[in-house]
């Protein structure tokens, strides 16, 4: 059995097709979803999205946050920042990184803390997403 998975960003339709299972980073946890699986709604955690095809083989996104859907034979990513695992760029994600590190560290600096902490978090998920995909190789 497979399900149709969308996986889609702010700019672009970013993967469509059939999987047999989805392993996403839903806000209570990491969630896997087979086939006629029960509906669901949630939010996503910036991290990784894998897609596990029928030969097989898997196909991982990083997702900088957003939306699950779920139907018994669809599953729905919506995102905000959609991309494919080999295309992460680790040196932009370690100097995003190191920005916001900065930023919270500078306790005088008339800054948004959510928001720097929100792009450390970012940052640190796409590093994350770039080292598994390395250890796959």
């Amino acid at each position: 059995m497979t399900l149709h998975v969308d996986i889609v960003s702010a700019e672009a339709e970013v993967y469509s097709g059939t999987a047999t299972m989805v392993f996403a980073p839903a806000e209570m946890g990491e969630v896997g979803i087979a086939p006629r699986h029960t509906q669901l709604l949630t939010r996503l955690r910036p991290g990784e999205v894998r897609v596990q095809l029928q030969d097989g083989d898997e196909l991982s996104f990083y997702v900088s946050g957003g939306m699950l859907e779920v139907q018994p034979h669809m599953v729905t990513v919506l995102a905000d920042t959609a991309i494919r695992a080999d295309d992460l760029d680790e040196a932009q994600a370690l100097e995003a990184k190191g920005r916001a590190e900065r930023l919270l560290a500078d306790k005088v600096a008339d800054i948004d803390y959510a928001r720097a902490q929100a792009e450390l978090a970012e940052s640190i998920a796409q590093l994350a997403a770039i080292r598994k995909l390395r250890k796959k190789r």
